[in-house]
């Protein structure tokens, strides 16, 4: 049994049989009439509860619940506002950051620890060192793949991060950045508890702190079940105060169609990445509103251009102009998607407008292949999601529809795939020849594609976002100087020609750009739209 807590403050025991969808109604009966509990139906397990290692949306909209970060972006929208920094100065040279913590923000507390102290400079430290420092205790606890971080360029940016006293820290540039600040809005940056993370590396268990976690955010993690469920409760003593829903419950469901038959029961209340098919039946359901905005966001086809023949840019060009892009648009994302022709979408600023994309021409297509030196064709691997993303609604039905095309022109694919963590980590270290993968940016900052999925620094090793290991000098010096430049129209030209540079090298095919969509129960109250594709619950009510 389970103990629950009604307003009144009384404990009354509920009984749960298992903790799984298949038990879902049942314990949503079984909660008190007085509590407000909100279902999520997530479309899948969060990888852990470490957002500093954690690059998918998946994980970070589990993650985003329990933790703060030092600077936030406003709800529903891309400018920063305060976080757990309450303000922060910014030097002439745009080299260092003086930030002002909030005084009187708790921690949550679990079965393992009870925090002694409010939240101070030493947990913001902490949160920065664990990723940027090799030497650190906690470098490699759960994992060293700091990868969002080092994509970011953080490892090398940072000069130092100064503790100046109790509730002020200052962090100190190599170099201006002018997404620097933005970046700290972000999942990764989520900050944990120094003495929760102290006492669990004196108990010899320091991988507790990212699986049982606590933070400083609106809500508490109470029970996870992989594969199942997640249970959240609001956290009372939240700095910006206690949420208006009680419980949170994200129901894991990774087929959309059952997750559209839940909602239309009231099983859950808000579903994340429905089946485009589906979308008619959703707007006509008196009881549901699809909410419905421009996704900040790409999907595409990664040429791995360390291997042969896809170091090859004639290869890479032979492929984009083999197949039938708009085809896949009409059949798979239906009125859910517009043709990519660029790696930002286009309702980021510097936006390339006047770009054209590769045509789609078999005939030339096989002539380039042919000048290649594969008069013959040739056989490559393709890999495809097993799940759907935001960007991608069905990686297998477009894999298929690409594997015909490309037979045409004597190119034989065979499509690959594994299980979705198993699929990003061989993709990161670069196993493939060619894979889909796809992206939802975090901070509305051209950069945030550029440089992260295509700039030199993601490209190494086997852990960066840069999958199609594409390090190219001009392009990479495009990037890196935009990001030390601080007018806008100045980064916009420069974002501008790195953009015509990326058509001319062809390290992607550019599928799509997705419509974010989120149907969602007309009982609930003021649940905004991210523009980063997130879900977050704090500031949702329903009705009683």
């Amino acid at each position: 049994m389970i103990q629950t807590k009604s307003r009144t403050g009384q404990q009354r025991p509920s009984k749960i049989a298992m903790l799984c969808a298949v038990a879902l109604p049942a314990m949503l009966a079984l909660t008190p009439v007085a509590a407000k509990t909100l279902v999520y139906c997530s479309e899948g397990s969060p990888e852990n509860f470490y957002p500093g290692i954690n690059t998918t949306g998946t994980s970070f909209d589990a993650n985003s619940q329990i933790y703060s970060r030092l600077v936030d972006f406003e709800r529903g929208g891309t400018t920063v506002v305060p976080g757990l920094a309450e303000r922060w100065t910014v030097s002439p040279d745009g080299k260092e950051y003086t930030f002002f913590l909030r005084k009187g923000v708790k921690w949550h507390s679990n079965k393992n620890f009870k925090p002694t102290r409010e939240m101070n400079a030493d947990d913001i430290i902490f949160a920065i060192e664990r990723q940027w420092k090799d030497t650190h205790p906690y470098f490699k606890v759960t994992s060293p793949n700091h990868s969002y971080f080092n994509d970011m360029g953080m490892d090398k940016l940072l000069k130092s991060v100064e503790k100046v006293d109790p509730m002020t820290v200052k962090i100190t540039l190599n170099s201006a950045n002018a997404p620097f600040l933005s970046g700290w809005a972000m999942e990764y940056a989520g900050v944990q508890s120094k003495e929760y993370a102290d006492a669990m590396l004196k108990a010899g268990t320091p991988e507790k702190i990212d699986q049982e976690p606590i933070g400083t955010g609106p809500f508490m993690l109470v029970q996870y079940q992989k594969d199942a469920i997640i249970r959240y409760k609001a956290f009372p003593d939240y700095y910006a105060g206690k949420a208006k829903i009680d419980d949170l419950v994200f129901s894991i469901t990774p087929d959309a169609s059952v997750r559209w038959a839940k909602l239309q029961k009231g099983e859950c209340h808000v579903m994340p990445y429905p089946n485009p098919a589906d979308l008619d039946a959703m707007r006509k359901d008196p009881k549901v509103t699809v909410l419905e905005q421009a996704g900040l966001n790409v999907g595409y086809l990664a040429y791995n251009t360390t291997k042969k023949p896809f170091d090859d840019v004639r290869v890479r060009k032979a492929i984009n102009m083999a197949i039938n892009k708009q085809a896949i648009i009409d059949a798979v994302y239906l009125s859910s998607g517009i043709a990519a022709v660029n790696p930002i979408p286009p309702t980021m600023w510097s936006y390339k407008k006047d770009l054209k994309d590769d045509a789609f021409n078999p005939e030339a297509a096989k002539k380039l292949l042919a000048d290649a030196g594969f008069p013959n064709g040739m056989s490559t691997d393709l890999w495809a999601m097993p799940v759907q993303r935001p960007y991608n609604p069905n990686a297998k039905r477009i894999a298929e529809l690409m594997q015909a095309d490309l037979a045409k022109i004597g190119v034989k694919a065979e499509i690959k795939s594994f299980e979705w963590g198993e699929y990003r980590k061989r993709m990161q270290a670069g196993e493939h020849q060619m894979g889909m993968l796809g992206w939802t940016g975090d901070n509305g900052d051209p950069d945030n594609f550029l440089h992260t999925l295509l700039g030199c620094d993601s490209a190494q090793g086997v852990s960066g976002s840069n999958v199609a290991k594409f390090c190219y000098k001009p392009f990479d010096d495009l990037v890196v100087k935009a990001k030390a430049v601080t007018n806008t129209a100045e980064r916009t030209k420069l974002y501008e020609q790195a953009q015509v540079i990326f058509k001319e090298q062809a390290p992607w095919f550019t599928i799509a750009h997705a419509v974010q969509l989120k149907p969602v129960r007309k009982e609930v109250i003021d649940f905004k739209l991210s523009p980063f594709g997130r879900h977050s619950f704090y500031g949702v009510d329903i009705k009683e």
